[in-house]
């Protein structure tokens, strides 16, 4: 699927994505994939629904979603290059996102942010009522571990 706004294009199609552009960013510009091996940014493409923000063919910004397209989403992996920010397109990814049709009536969707708390709130995230009742099992060196 693609939707269109201003020269801008963002399409579901795997095969226009480029893995290369997204490890690279992964790994070496943000705060929660750090160091991210290639093909752990291949493998985690394969099993979620994605979304390529692209402008006269580039790749300009990435977003995934894990899902089992009845209950649950998780949202993951969500930037927009540098160089594009500030355009309007991290709204206009998160409006397909959450129109996409086969992520409606899920009973609850997730994610992590550090700094993106006002975008997202736009789209109805909000805190956790009750952190306490969430568990996790963490491995946060676990990119650096698959270096060695």
């Amino acid at each position: 699927m693609n939707w269109q706004r201003d020269g801008i294009v963002i399409s579901t199609d795997k095969q226009s994505l480029d893995t290369r552009y997204i490890h690279e960013f992964l790994s070496n510009h943000s705060y929660w994939a750090a160091q991210i091996p290639y093909d752990t940014v291949c493998r985690s493409i394969e099993g979620s629904l994605c979304f390529g923000v692209f402008e006269q063919g580039r790749q300009k910004g990435f977003a995934r979603v894990i899902t089992d397209q009845a209950t649950f989403a998780y949202l993951a992996d969500v930037f927009i290059d540098p160089a594009c920010r500030g355009r309007g397109l991290g709204q206009f990814l998160l409006e397909v996102i959450v129109n996409h049709p086969r992520l409606q009536g899920l009973r609850s969707w997730m994610l992590a942010t550090r700094d993106a708390h006002g975008l997202y709130a736009r789209f109805g995230f909000e805190p956790l009522e009750e952190p306490q009742r969430f568990m996790r099992k963490a491995d946060p060196d676990v990119y650096k571990k698959a270096i060695n």
